[in-house]
C-alpha cells in the first residue's frame, strides 16, 4: 500500500536530519523505533481522520494483514483514528527506514 507514502518519506526525510551520522551508522536497529514510534506522526482524532479520507478500511485491512503476520493477532485499537494512522505510518516507515539503511550500505 503507498497511500501517503510520499509524505511519511518526506517525515522520516526532516527527521533523519536531526540525527548525527555516526549515531544513524552505529544504531541502524533502532533508526526505525527512533523515528516512528517514539513520537506520535499525529495527535487528534479529528486530524486523524481527515488524514485517513476514504482509505480508511483499506488502511485498517492493510494493518489487520500485517499485524496477523506478524504477530498472529491484530493488536490495533480500530476504534481510535488516532491509532490506525500512527500503525500505518510505523509500518510504512519500516519499509522507507530499510530502504535508506540498504542505500547507506551501498554507498
Amino acid at each position: 500500500m503507498n497511500y501517503k507514502k510520499q509524505e511519511i518519506q518526506e517525515y522520516f526525510n526532516d527527521s533523519i536530519n536531526e540525527y548525527d551520522k555516526k549515531w544513524i551508522l552505529t544504531n541502524t536497529d533502532d533508526l526505525h523505533h527512533e523515528i516512528f514510534n517514539t513520537n506520535y506522526y499525529i495527535i487528534g482524532s479529528y486530524k486523524a481522520t481527515q488524514w485517513l479520507g476514504d482509505q480508511v478500511f483499506n488502511i485498517i485491512d492493510f494493518i489487520k494483514e500485517y499485524e496477523q503476520m506478524n504477530f498472529g493477532e491484530v493488536i490495533t485499537d480500530f476504534s481510535s483514528p488516532e491509532a490506525i494512522v500512527n500503525t500505518y505510518v510505523y509500518i510504512i516507515g519500516e519499509e522507507i527506514v530499510w530502504d535508506y539503511i540498504n542505500q547507506l550500505e551501498v554507498a
